[in-house]
């Protein structure tokens, strides 16, 4: 990730808001928490302001998912009434889908878009666009969990 500098507001709003979003439902899901919109999206607008706000100083790469991290687990916990270890393990899984998502997503649309991270980072727009789709991938993770979980774990999705 690269410094405030590259960061504009604007991507805050459209890429960082609803990526946190949408861990955020994913975590409430692995958590077994009833999906309740407005303490989930709550929840994902403090994460990526906190985010936001901890990229502008210049501390250790990586420091601010270990700081969402705990926080997602306090959402959780507080805001959700989870069970502390299932939220502890959603915090971490929820984070790590993103990781995973993100990774497999830009490894696929970069070259597709003929992007170079060189270009990605200072051109806003590609930037927004390319990570889209990392969020809806989230968000259908999280609703076919949903789904599958409510179903008893039984394989038959729909």
């Amino acid at each position: 990730m690269c410094d405030i500098i590259n960061i504009p507001f604007i991507a805050l709003l459209l890429q960082g808001i609803p990526e946190q979003i949408a861990v955020v439902t994913l975590a409430f899901v692995i958590a077994r928490i009833p999906l309740k919109w407005e303490k989930i999206i709550m929840s994902g607008i403090i994460l990526a302001f906190v985010s936001y706000a901890v990229r502008i100083f210049t501390i250790s790469f990586g420091l601010h998912i270990i700081l969402l991290i705990v926080l997602l687990f306090i959402a959780l916990t507080w805001l959700g009434k989870g069970d502390l270890s299932l939220s502890l393990i959603a915090s971490l899984l929820s984070f790590l889908a993103l990781v995973i998502i993100e990774f497999v997503c830009l490894s696929l649309l970069m070259p597709v878009f003929g992007v170079t991270p060189e270009k990605l980072f200072p051109n806003l727009v590609i930037r927004i666009v390319i990570t889209e789709p990392q969020v809806f991938l989230i968000f259908i993770c999280a609703f076919l969990l949903n789904k599958f979980m409510k179903r008893g774990g039984k394989y038959e999705l729909f």
